[in-house]
């Protein structure tokens, strides 16, 4: 029997390793892209399945692509909120992640006020202008970046490629900081920070699930929130980065 993985922090915030294990429950859906199975829980422990590395290859690519979108398609109750089994916040990383604890009316809403703005004053700190983030937060509470074809999806969002694990049996996903949001954001956390063969990975997502035209633009936007926290996590040399992102939009 194949020892399971196990983190432990003896200082975990109320919740840590709860909201993870009900991220991983809520993101294993039939056809949709494996996750490491949560085993046991408590509130200073999460014990997985372990998971052995292999090689990423055109194939796995290729199937991790079409079960992205299925995972996606299962779709959430509505932006921003928690997974199922899950009532409160969450964490991305190691800092506070906040929930929709009702529904809000729209993703740039959403995005606006539970994504953005809630790191901004630590990031103002490291030296990010306030006004050029609000005035994104503005435009996206006008709608600008709404489309009605958008629905809520169920996204991983942390999706950076350290999450994404290659196995002989195809991808997996660890570590999710899941919650009801849009399928652009994890395919642009995909893009951040570099993944193998992602343009096999977008290619057969596309195909699964057409993308809606333009997204390749918004990449940048759905990219602002994981800046803001990596400068909020590790200072300000991100700062430029996410403020030269911002300015696009």
């Amino acid at each position: 029997m194949t020892t399971p993985f196990v983190k432990s922090r003896s200082d975990a915030p109320a919740g840590f390793f709860e909201v993870e294990a009900a991220g991983l429950r809520w993101l294993d859906v039939p056809g949709g892209v494996p996750v490491a199975e949560p085993l046991h829980v408590s509130p200073t422990q999460l014990a997985t399945t372990r998971l052995h590395m292999s090689q990423p290859t055109e194939s796995a690519a290729e199937v991790f692509g079409r079960r992205l979108a299925v995972t996606h398609d299962a779709g959430a109750r509505y932006f921003g909120v928690p997974p199922d089994g899950w009532s409160g916040d969450g964490y991305i990383g190691t800092i506070p992640l906040p929930h929709a604890l009702e529904p809000v009316e729209s993703w740039g809403e959403f995005y606006a006020n539970l994504r953005l703005r809630p790191y901004l004053r630590a990031a103002h700190d490291q030296g990010i202008h306030l006004n050029v983030i609000e005035r994104i937060c503005t435009r996206l509470e006008a709608g600008v970046y709404d489309d009605s074809s958008d629905e809520p999806c169920r996204i991983h969002g942390d999706l950076w490629s350290g999450n994404v694990l290659w196995t002989p049996d195809g991808v997996h996903l660890i570590d999710p900081a899941a919650h009801g949001g849009h399928r652009e954001t994890d395919l642009a956390m995909l893009a951040l920070f570099g993944l193998p063969r992602l343009d096999r990975v977008l290619l057969a997502y596309d195909e699964t699930h057409p993308l809606r035209d333009g997204w390749q633009e918004r990449i940048g936007l759905h990219q602002l929130h994981p800046l803001l926290v990596h400068v909020v996590l590790f200072g300000g040399g991100y700062a430029a980065q996410a403020v030269e992102s911002a300015r696009r939009y």
